[in-house]
């Protein structure tokens, strides 16, 4: 997707964040279930099954975020999972093209000198992790 069709489509995100969650922190926090709250939950809901508010705008279906495990054989791909948030890794070429925001480079925002952005990455990557159903 080309950077000006997503513009749009960023644009839109802090508002409709703002209809299902407080706004976010100026820093961006270090915990799983809040920072996918703040950067996730307006695609892919607050429970992970694909219908936050900005979901309808989207061209594509928004992922299942609860059902990554199943896809997978009942194995949860940590990894590929974090380089796909990370923004390292596309998704499956089935998703078509890339919508997702890549929050990589916004989760590596320097925080007083200090680099979050693993830390982020893991503790939001291990909150997907533990929404998978059973």
């Amino acid at each position: 997707m080309h950077a000006r069709s997503i513009l749009p489509l960023l644009l839109l995100l802090p508002a409709l964040a703002a209809a299902q969650s407080p706004a976010p922190p100026r820093r961006i926090p270090l915990d799983g279930p809040k920072i996918y709250q703040y950067h996730c939950a307006t695609c892919h809901g607050s429970d992970g099954r694909g219908h936050g508010p900005a979901s309808a705008a989207l061209k594509q279906p928004v992922q299942d975020l609860t059902l990554i495990s199943q896809r997978n054989r009942g194995r949860f791909p940590y990894q590929h999972v974090k380089e796909i948030i990370d923004g390292t890794q596309i998704g499956p070429s089935a998703h078509g093209t890339r919508e997702m925001p890549i929050w990589g480079p916004i989760f590596h925002e320097v925080d007083a000198d200090q680099d979050w952005g693993e830390v982020r990455l893991e503790a939001v990557t291990k909150h997907v992790e533990s929404m998978q159903q059973k």
